[in-house]
């Protein structure tokens, strides 16, 4: 499937003798086109478009750039659109826009770089028909809206046999694994890993059953996943590997997945979130995607509450918020709840990073970068609020986890 994209955008660029670039609606790069250096002089030096140059290096447009290009109205386009150059937003060079459609829902964008030789090109409208050239081209955009849709049919079918195994009724779940390994075929016997993103946009109106991915071939299915006022929806993605032994192209498809703009959400106060992912220890086969899905969800989880871990965090590396995960949600203890009052805050990080190295004061007082007096004062605070004798090991340890729960917050389930 990549091959056909790569050639249909080839067949653009010498088209039109400009380079093209594919992305789909959410700017991730699907294909793009080298300029033919038979057009220009030996001596001229190509010119090259920064904005172009990091979506083809990244794989996708910044959140920044997409928001840049939408204003111009292309996501309602029905015919190709001039985008001026703005280099105070980094756009160097103008563009002509042929919206990839399919029976009236944009599946992507086709982008021409234009150094100016494009300038006389006619576009068409009411008045006017288009230049041939574009014409040809256009057509060739509808073969690759074409193709798109039946990917995006597909992807949205193994979606929803997906959401159904992790998330669905039990009773369904069984005949939901069966459509899932038939459509996976081989690649549903593994190895394979899941990667959760939380929080995750999905789509609204036409766009709504689209997940919003990257082209990442090692994907083999995704879907989004409700959640709660707190943690927001959730992406899961399937993850082919290539030993059962080496998670790196699910890390990997983490990483490119962060980068998405659809890999934050809206919050009252109109903040970001950060976003994390977590993934699951590896699998053979469907039976115990659900379990894995869990493993990936804790791992996220534990990604958000402690940024040493994160943003990608492996389940089997996240220590005791292993465990803690596994926990059903219950009030902090009473001993240490005073404690985890807001006035109180300095106080439980100071015996959080203590019992974190061990109760070793020089080590503590330099991760916190205060003087061992100020850490004795402190902790002395923190037996006169708790109660809780901190050269006691069992005290320790209630401290410690309580302090640790509160970290990772409530459950995403």
């Amino acid at each position: 499937m990549r091959d056909d994209y790569q050639q249909l955008v080839d067949e653009i660029t010498a088209v039109l003798r400009a380079p093209a670039t594919l992305e789909n609606r959410d700017f991730a790069l699907i294909a793009f086109g080298a300029q033919d250096s038979e057009d220009r002089d030996d001596t001229e030096e190509p010119a090259l478009d920064p904005v172009r140059t990091r979506s083809i290096l990244q794989r996708r447009s910044t959140a920044a750039v997409r928001a840049w290009f939408e204003a111009f109205g292309i996501a309602r386009a029905q015919a190709p659109l001039r985008i001026p150059p703005d280099p105070a937003a980094g756009v160097f060079m103008g563009r002509i826009c042929l919206p990839v459609r399919h029976r009236g829902v944009v599946h992507g964008y086709v982008w021409l770089l234009d150094d100016g030789h494009l300038s006389d090109l006619e576009l068409g409208g009411p008045t006017g028909a288009p230049d041939p050239r574009l014409a040809r081209a256009m057509e060739t955009a509808d073969r690759i809206g074409a193709l798109l849709a039946a990917e995006a049919r597909a992807g949205e079918e193994l979606g929803e046999l997906l959401r159904d195994v992790l998330t669905g009724p039990p009773a369904g779940r069984d005949a939901a694994r069966a459509g899932l390994r038939t459509a996976l075929r081989g690649a549903g016997d593994g190895p394979l890993a899941l990667v959760a993103v939380v929080p995750w946009t999905p789509g609204t109106g036409e766009d709504a059953d689209h997940p919003g991915l990257p082209h990442l071939p090692s994907i083999v299915a995704a879907c989004a996943l409700p959640g709660t006022a707190s943690t927001g929806a959730g992406l899961a993605t399937l993850v082919r590997l290539r030993a059962a032994t080496a998670l790196d192209p699910a890390r990997t498809t983490a990483e490119q997945l962060l980068r998405s703009p659809r890999a934050t959400t809206g919050s009252l106060d109109g903040v970001q979130p950060r976003a994390a992912a977590g993934v699951s220890a590896p699998r053979r086969g469907l039976e115990e995607l659900p379990a894995a899905w869990q493993e990936a969800l804790d791992a996220a989880r534990a990604a958000h509450a402690d940024t040493r871990l994160g943003p990608v965090a492996e389940w089997s590396a996240i220590g005791p918020y292993r465990l803690l995960a596994a926990l059903p949600e219950l009030p902090p203890d009473a001993a240490v709840r005073p404690l985890l009052a807001p006035a109180h805050a300095e106080l439980a990080r100071t015996a959080e990073t203590f019992l974190d190295c061990a109760g070793q004061a020089g080590r503590t007082a330099a991760r916190l970068g205060i003087h061992r007096q100020t850490l004795y004062y402190r902790l002395s605070r923190v037996r006169q609020l708790t109660g809780l004798d901190l050269d006691a090991g069992e005290d320790r340890l209630l401290l410690h986890m309580t302090l640790k729960a509160a970290r990772l917050g409530p459950p995403r389930r």
